[in-house]
């Protein structure tokens, strides 16, 4: 057990911290994000194995990770403003990875500590080409709950743009989304890990952020590609949100709006090293750019896809 705040208490709340609604409107430029804390368990391996099959791992590390977390992180990194709203265990891995979101300038004063209950664990292998697959323990993850949301509305509306993911319960995120949407703050939304969504869930995001297998499964489809992007896009749009992005890997990002679909290109990448958390480090710093005023969907899309040829390129998630 972890020495620190006592369970079911605020993981790091300073007491000087102000309420959003008391902020001078030139603070509100900010990203608040709904999600998950996970501690990666990394397997270096040559080959996944077969059904049945046992391989070796060359290395294993134990790292900071979460998709939340992940996305919170780049968010801060990217220049903005960032308050996580979220729930770890009470033990020695939710204290390791508050600690660690602290110092990468993350606002922890919404991070919880759930009594009896472990921090989520993502085990996670790693090929020679970059390439991953993942097993998912969600731990304290899985205890947000839509009352969560409710007690957190002056922080929803405070922020310029929510941004979430689905490694917490889809309930929560249909809670947070509701609540940004009826406050003016702009949702944006990761359907990661793939899984049925109400279409609540839906109407109103700004952008829909999936990739060709999310927006696959979210469809009923047994794949979109790029050749087929384009009226998946447009497909996606009529479930009700106002912006929809399809990323593509190397072949770059569609983006569907009421201005209609285009494709934008993906940056030129040397060598890929590590795929893991590339998705979050371009939905972190899409909603970053996004809270900046004035910045279009498109520009900040662009930064974004920058921003994962490059975290491609380094081993990690963050």
């Amino acid at each position: 057990m972890s020495a620190g705040p006592a369970a079911g208490q605020p993981a790091g709340r300073d007491p000087a911290e102000r309420d959003p609604a008391e902020r001078d409107p030139a603070e509100r430029g900010a990203v608040l994000v709904v999600g998950s804390v996970n501690e990666d368990v990394v397997l270096q391996v040559a080959r996944r194995p077969a059904p049945g099959e046992t391989v070796f791992a060359a290395a294993v590390q134990r790292r900071p990770g979460g998709k939340g977390a992940n996305q919170a992180v780049a968010a801060a990194r990217a220049g903005a403003r960032v308050r996580l709203l979220a729930r770890v265990g009470d033990d020695d891995t939710g204290t390791r990875m508050t600690d660690d979101l602290r110092r990468a300038g993350v606002d922890t004063t919404l991070v919880t500590l759930v009594a009896d209950t472990a921090t989520g664990v993502a085990y996670i292998t790693v090929t020679p080409d970059g390439e991953n697959a993942i097993v998912l323990d969600p731990g304290a993850n899985s205890s947000l709950a839509p009352g969560d949301i409710e007690g957190c509305a002056a922080e929803v509306a405070g922020a310029a743009v929510l941004l979430a993911q689905l490694e917490v319960p889809v309930a929560a995120v249909a809670a947070a989304v509701q609540r940004a949407v009826a406050a003016g703050t702009r949702p944006v939304v990761t359907l990661a890990p793939a899984q049925p969504v109400p279409d609540e869930l839906l109407r109103g995001l700004d952008p829909l952020l999936v990739n060709e297998h999310e927006a696959g499964a979210l469809l009923g489809d047994d794949a979109v590609d790029a050749g087929s992007a384009g009226s998946a896009a447009g497909r996606l749009l009529e479930r009700g949100p106002r912006s929809v992005v399809i990323t593509l890997g190397p072949a770059g990002a569609v983006l569907g709006d009421r201005d209609g679909v285009r494709r934008l290109p993906a940056p030129r990448i040397e060598r890929v090293v590590d795929s893991t958390g590339a998705g979050d480090t371009l939905a972190g710093v899409l909603a970053a750019a996004l809270a900046r005023p004035g910045t279009s969907l498109a520009d900040a899309l662009q930064q974004a896809m920058a921003a994962a040829a490059e975290a491609v390129q380094r081993p990690g998630a963050r």
